[in-house]
């Protein structure tokens, strides 16, 4: 299969680069529009303090229902000295290693599989919102993340996933 920027692979911010002491929390964009999805982090580790990362579902894009997503595959290149990325663990989040490096981790959406679409609200809402969070680092750490989206239908237009 041949993919092409844009027609068949978006990018839309998630967290612009920034300090990140505190730990934060991206908007939410909608997947309901999507077949897969990743979420790409990106680290300037200026300080030895571990990151925590963790995609969060939702059933609309103000963050409604907010919750953890099931285990994803997770890719790693932790230093860009590496030319190849490492498989991890599945998990529903990942946390950094200590070392000050420019580091990718790569959470890969599989839709159907860390999603809840049955949907666990009252109302049965299928959650299709994905975010972004970081934990409490350092302000020498810098983190960013964006979202690439493969969306069901092809084309110089797709449907903005900014919107329900």
């Amino acid at each position: 299969m041949n993919l092409g920027i844009p027609q068949n692979l978006s990018f839309y911010t998630l967290l612009a680069p920034a300090a990140d002491a505190a730990g934060r929390t991206s908007a939410y964009l909608s997947l309901k529009n999507a077949v897969k999805a990743w979420i790409v982090c990106y680290i300037n580790q200026g300080n030895a303090a571990t990151i925590l990362l963790s995609p969060l579902q939702a059933t609309v894009v103000a963050g409604t229902n907010s919750k953890a997503i099931s285990a994803a595959r997770i890719w790693h290149k932790l230093d860009q000295a590496l030319t190849d990325f490492t498989l991890a663990t599945e998990a529903a989040t990942y946390t950094t290693d200590a070392a000050t490096k420019e580091k990718f981790v790569i959470f890969e959406l599989d839709l159907a599989k860390v999603l809840d679409h049955a949907g666990t609200t009252t109302s049965g809402v299928p959650f299709d919102c994905i975010a972004v969070s970081t934990g409490a680092s350092n302000a020498a750490n810098i983190t960013s993340a964006f979202l690439v989206m493969q969306p069901k239908h092809q084309g110089a237009t797709i449907p903005s996933p900014l919107v329900d």
